[in-house]
């Protein structure tokens, strides 16, 4: 199971139920996918394929959805 938590600027951001325990979101679009660490911060930490525009672009997303993101991890996770 992978819950989207939100979609914007035509990218897809989500869990991987039972993957490691560090808080993270996969990102997926029609370009490319990675992954970024929330904590201790946001940190890129695998990319496929986005150019370093589009990583600012859903790294701005991600401080911007932060809120967001934690709390679906907690609800999703049960921590």
């Amino acid at each position: 199971m992978s819950p989207t938590v939100f979609r914007e600027s035509g990218y897809r951001f989500f869990f991987f139920s039972r993957e490691e325990e560090r808080m993270h979101v996969h990102v997926i679009s029609g370009d490319g996918e990675g992954k970024y660490w929330l904590e201790p911060e946001i940190e890129l930490a695998k990319n496929h394929k986005h150019t370093r525009k589009q990583l600012k672009q859903i790294e701005s997303l991600i401080e911007n959805h932060y809120n967001e993101i934690v709390s679906a991890w907690q609800q999703h996770f049960k921590c």
